[in-house]
């Protein structure tokens, strides 16, 4: 009761309370009070918030498990008269660091969840670490558990922080397309549906692998030897989705990809091409060939899924590159199996 307590004067400080006319100083920055709470138990906590926007704000969150703060998004239901579910909402393999998220690159947030009620979260951060444990500090990527972060401490924070309801969703593009069912397998009823946008569930198998060294050893600079070890080792297997694909039964399941052939999102004035006189190459060339990749992947779940007897929604486009035009499109695709598992 008193963290729901705090939480709405926290609402209430920031002026996103339903009825406020306008943002004004939030005093709860000034004094300290509630954003210096403990609210996860292993000490992870909100150090301080600022608004961004009417119904938009970012907290600093502070991560025991990596021992550093980082940006958390947050954009607020059209209600908040009541406790409303939660939606993570995770970007790709930059972590929201650099111009690859959703916010930068399609309405979804500020246009189609705009008359939704539920609160849209995304974690800026871990760039390059696919959102997972890593065994050992990096000397690049630095150290990495996110896992951890987004199942035992980020959850209890934003449910006190916001007085959310407790109910979660997740979904993310690319990178986070492996996250997004990874994390329900490592921390099965925290959320109830997840939508998995071109990513790849086969973290073990030879194509997925070099997809991870890909990401992580040559864009990224890091090593995936202190990601899950040497490629072979047991931590290959033991995040691997579609291995571990029993355990998504229960969930609210929605999956998607092209099959890295142009589609209507690949034009040259289109606009959701990349931009420069070489982005709708780039986006051609090597957008092509990783989304025929992560179709081979998603192809491969669904054949697991239906021996499995577990029910998924599955969108494979005749056609279509790794690039946001798709990823938006199948987002809002992706929103009634996302609703029916937040309640809304």
């Amino acid at each position: 009761m008193a963290a729901l307590a705090a939480a709405t004067v926290f609402l209430a400080a920031v002026g996103i309370q339903t009825g406020t006319a306008g943002a004004h100083a939030d005093p709860i920055i000034t004094s300290g009070s509630l954003l210096g709470d403990r609210s996860a138990p292993d000490g992870s906590r909100v150090q301080s918030a600022k608004l961004l926007g009417k119904r938009d704000l970012q907290l600093m969150v502070y991560s025991t498990a990596m021992g550093k703060a980082f940006p958390v998004n947050v954009h607020r239901p059209a209600d908040t008269s009541v406790p409303r579910p939660t939606l993570y909402l995770l970007n790709g393999a930059g972590g929201g660091e650099d111009s690859a998220t959703w916010d930068h690159n399609t309405d979804i947030v500020s246009g189609f969840m705009a008359d939704k009620n539920v609160n849209v979260i995304q974690p800026i951060g871990g760039a390059w670490s696919y959102y997972t444990d890593w065994i050992k500090d990096d000397p690049t990527l630095g150290r990495n558990k996110w896992k951890t972060y987004f199942t035992e401490e980020l959850p209890p924070i934003i449910n006190a922080a916001l007085g959310a309801n407790g109910i979660n969703a997740i979904a993310g593009l690319s990178t986070s397309g492996t996250t997004v069912l990874a994390l329900p397998i490592a921390k099965p009823g925290l959320y109830r549906a997840a939508a998995a946008y071109s990513g790849c569930a086969q973290t073990s198998d030879p194509i997925g692998a070099q997809y991870i060294k890909l990401t992580v050893d040559v864009w990224g600079g890091g090593n995936t030897d202190n990601m899950w070890g040497p490629e072979g080792s047991p931590l290959w297997a033991a995040n691997d989705p579609y291995l571990h694909a029993d355990k998504l039964r229960g969930l609210g399941l929605y999956v998607s990809s092209g099959n890295g052939l142009p589609g209507p999102y690949d034009t040259l004035d289109g606009k959701y091409a990349l931009p420069g006189p070489g982005g709708l190459a780039n986006q051609l060339i090597v957008g092509g060939v990783i989304e025929a990749g992560v179709d081979y992947c998603t192809h491969n779940l669904a054949t697991r899924l239906a021996q499995l007897h577990i029910p998924a929604t599955f969108n494979f486009q005749p056609s279509g590159t790794h690039s946001w035009g798709y990823w938006r499109e199948n987002f809002i695709r992706s929103w009634p199996v996302l609703a029916k598992g937040l309640g809304v």
